[in-house]
């Protein structure tokens, strides 16, 4: 049985990461939504997948937008929702590889923006935003992982040979935790 061992290496200011997974993986016409649960971990940079026994099954390294790594406020504010959601949609994606959508805002979602929205610590015509997901790099970005660069608008991002596992692996309806 193997475990995520990760290796840093840092040369001339570039950090390479590698991980190892195991795989213990269950035939993807074979698996539905509940085969699988996500775990993305902001402050480690790291997804998790594990299987319907609570098992660990591979870990991933991720990217988000906003490098505070705080819960997202409103639409634009390039911060990564926290918060419990499921795959509702996938699909090849032109830009970042393969796109896999959450089901952001959620019930939970909308109940923190009104919150924070009558407390004053969001503008008053902020809008909560939408169409958050996983997804590749731009085609040759795949460095942006290495170096932990948080670049998108709030989606979680991983190296597009990752995604491509992933988009095969998840099927829709699959649940993702999102956390600090």
């Amino acid at each position: 049985m193997k475990r995520a061992l990760y290796w840093t290496i840092f040369l001339a200011g570039i950090t390479l990461t590698t991980s190892f997974r195991k795989y213990r993986l269950i035939d993807p016409a074979k698996a539905d939504k509940d085969t699988y649960s996500v775990y993305i971990i902001k402050s480690e940079y790291e997804l998790k997948i594990y299987d319907q026994d609570g098992e660990w099954l591979a870990s991933y390294p991720v990217v988000f937008g906003s490098k505070d790594l705080g819960d997202k406020l409103y639409q634009g504010d390039r911060r990564t929702p926290e918060g419990v959601f499921h795959i509702t949609g996938k699909r090849k994606h032109a830009k970042w590889e393969r796109f896999m959508l959450i089901d952001y805002p959620t019930a939970e979602s909308y109940a923190k923006f009104n919150q924070r929205k009558a407390l004053g610590l969001i503008p008053a015509n902020a809008k909560i935003g939408g169409e958050i997901g996983i997804h590749g790099t731009v085609p040759y970005d795949d460095y942006a992982i290495d170096q932990y660069r948080n670049w998108t608008e709030g989606c979680i991002s991983t190296k597009n040979k990752y995604v491509q596992e992933l988009f095969e692996m998840l099927p829709v309806g699959t649940r993702v935790e999102i956390r600090r």
